[in-house]
């Protein structure tokens, strides 16, 4: 009888807390191949959270220096021609001060601004006739409006691509004043110079807008798409193809499916889960009290069971669900000890071989976990097996019996804030002998006072520990406002609005 290993990593699961981790998983992280195991839908309320954040980036990637190379003549009836060059441009303010983001239909995203306000400083040089002078201009152009799509796709590996599918400045108000060199020949000239420069203008913020998009798909590009999660696990969250884009809802499909680190063994295919092709009408399954959130949510996300499939498969071939169990682990007032004495009422051979001697449980998954989601809870069904083993007083562990245990649990997965904890049930166990050197052991009898130990002790601590939560990994200083989690075939859905506190 070949016995489990018995090292001990400080990244395996404690005792029974990582079964009821595995069943409460599909609200954390999520599995696939060909399907999605996170589903997005960003909605109106979305695009309104991250309008200022989106406008905040605009306004830091304009408010810098630019090349320009602004090039140009005018004819003056009186003095001949006035060519002048702005080589470069400092946008010193930019205010919005109405501005829209909505959804551009089977494209992306469309910014509209309006009544905007943008302050410039530059250099020149100009030559008039035989007159070269240089020096600096301000331009303040006031009622700016610019509408801008960018187009939101997928690069092929993963990656979010985006490019600028449209733009279009238009502004009325444009002051402007010199200094230094001619500076009072050139401002009573400015009048008639308005119209060329408030058209360079509007053609080159545009254009100073399509390279800061470019800028930032090329940083998207090295953007990760994998996390490690731990030292044995990371999740793949890449984009599964392009976003799907309404003029009501974005609808983003992520891979999302956990792998062992350093290699990428694909998990075996499971059935497809179907997913609500449409956003929902409205939000699933309400809780006993009237939810404080009666509006459109910020973020729905849809979370399926294919997520704990992978993380079950990661763990199970990387050898991690193991543990080795000796009596010291085991509470006091645990009805069952790991000592022969304890166990002569399950099998009277081992008090008679080894009279009250310690032993030790070597407890590993001999098959992945299934794991399912249900509109009534979270479902699972755990393959173990045991072997027990006499600890003689030179340390020498010998095998007495293994045995398989197979365990159904069910689960209800709770969210509060920015923390992910539940509760946990058991409904079955099952013992069965496999092997034994020590005679026949009485597996109902070890069946029977397992179940009341578990029930005692085993899922009160488990539950203490999953009810205190663990923490989501969302970005620095964003969390969850009024999150709500609802179950259903297949998948788990949560609603959420979002704050930001920097």
């Amino acid at each position: 009888m070949s016995s489990a290993p018995a090292s001990r990593s400080q990244d395996q699961p404690r005792g029974a807390v990582w079964l009821c981790f595995l069943l409460l998983l599909p609200t954390c992280v999520s599995a696939t191949t060909t399907n999605p195991g996170i589903k997005v839908w960003l909605t109106q309320r979305t695009l309104e959270f991250g309008r200022r954040f989106g406008l905040e980036l605009l306004q830091s990637m304009l408010q810098k220096e630019h090349e320009l190379n602004l090039t140009g003549s005018y004819n003056t009836p009186l003095l001949g021609t006035l060519t002048y060059a702005v080589p470069r441009i400092h946008i010193r303010e930019l205010q919005m001060n109405e501005s829209t983001l909505g959804f551009a239909e089977d494209v992306g995203l469309r910014l509209t601004v309006q009544r905007a306000r943008i302050q410039l400083s530059a250099d020149w040089a100009a030559r008039l006739g035989a007159i070269q002078d240089s020096g600096s201009v301000e331009l303040r152009m006031q009622d700016l409006a610019v509408a801008a799509v960018l187009g939101v796709s997928e690069d092929g590996s993963g990656h979010p691509t985006v490019w600028s599918a449209g733009c279009d400045t238009h502004g009325t108000d444009l002051r402007m004043e010199f200094h230094r060199g001619y500076s009072w020949l050139y401002n009573l000239l400015a009048p008639l110079l308005q119209r060329t420069l408030r058209q360079q203008l509007n053609k080159q913020l545009c254009l100073v807008l399509h390279r800061g998009i470019d800028r930032l798909d090329a940083a998207l590009k090295h953007m990760k798409v994998s996390t490690q999660l731990d030292t044995i696990a990371a999740i793949d969250h890449s984009l599964l193809g392009p976003p799907a884009f309404t003029e009501e809802y974005g609808d983003l499909a992520l891979k999302g499916e956990i792998f062992r680190v350093g290699t990428y063994q694909q998990r075996p295919s499971a059935l497809p889960v179907a997913l609500p092709l449409a956003l929902p009408v409205a939000l699933p399954t309400p809780l006993p009290t009237p939810p404080p959130m009666a509006h459109e949510p910020t973020l729905l996300l849809a979370v399926t069971e294919l997520v704990a499939s992978s993380a079950a498969f990661t763990y199970f071939t990387a050898g991690a669900l193991r543990r080795n169990i000796s009596s010291d682990v085991l509470p006091r007032r645990f009805p069952l000890q790991l000592r022969t004495k304890s166990m002569e009422v399950f099998s009277p051979q081992l008090q008679e071989r080894y009279p009250d001697q310690p032993m030790e449980l070597h407890l590993w998954a001999r098959q992945q976990p299934l794991l399912s989601c249900h509109p009534d809870a979270l479902h699972g069904t755990l393959f173990s097996s045991a072997e027990a083993f006499v600890v003689l007083p030179n340390a020498t562990r010998v095998p007495a019996f293994l045995l398989n245990i197979d365990a159904n649990v069910t689960g209800m997965p709770t969210i509060t804030r920015n923390r992910l904890g539940g509760t946990v049930r058991l409904t079955g166990l099952h013992v069965t002998q496999v092997a034994s050197n020590v005679g026949p052991v009485e597996v109902k009898r070890l069946e029977t006072l397992l179940k009341f130990g578990l029930w005692l002790f085993g899922v009160p601590r488990a539950n203490k520990w999953l009810q205190a939560g663990i923490p989501l990994p969302l970005p620095r200083g964003l969390s969850l406002l009024r999150p709500r989690l609802s179950l259903h075939q297949g998948f788990v859905l949560i609603a959420t609005d979002l704050r930001y506190e920097p």
